[in-house]
């Protein structure tokens, strides 16, 4: 299965997401990350959180989802913006959810209050990950509206 995560800038929680994915899921699934507008730039406290978790982001690149190297099976929004955007018609009738995380590159504090909201970040997308790795998929990717379902649900998982 091949899964894109999508936020605007694909810099930070979309990096988290695909990151997080790709350390998580089994062999032959694959995650990447694209945003509508990339910032061209991995978020720095994003890459050194993860490298923290012991979680590679080797040849990972802030890219456009009109460069992708693969056609998604599943698109997972992480930002609102991206959510209300409509996705390219190359990508055709993929299955499409959205699992907001408010953006951890914005918050504005202390060292501590920033690196909090990271992990807060972090933490919320691998359960999300987690769950969604923890479905039947087999039973649900045979069934359209169950498996949308199950994916919206996953959304409002908070860690």
């Amino acid at each position: 299965m091949n899964v894109l995560f999508l936020c605007t800038g694909n810099s930070c929680r979309s990096l988290i997401s695909e990151a997080v994915f790709n350390h998580l899921a089994p062999a032959g699934w694959r995650a990447i990350s694209a945003g509508s507008q990339p910032t061209g730039k991995l978020n720095d406290k994003a890459l050194a959180l993860l490298a923290s978790k012991g979680i590679s982001t080797e040849g990972y690149y802030s890219k456009s989802w009109d460069d992708l190297p693969l056609t998604p099976e599943l698109v997972v929004t992480v930002c609102a913006s991206a959510a209300g955007e409509t996705c390219p018609a190359y990508l055709g009738p993929v299955l499409r959810t959205h699992w907001g995380v408010e953006d951890p590159s914005h918050v504005a504090g202390t060292e501590g209050e920033i690196d909090a909201a990271f992990e807060q970040a972090y933490a919320t997308l691998r359960a999300r990950i987690e769950a969604f790795l923890a479905l039947p998929l087999a039973e649900l990717q045979g069934d359209r509206a169950a498996f949308k379902a199950a994916l919206d649900r996953i959304g409002h998982i908070d860690a």
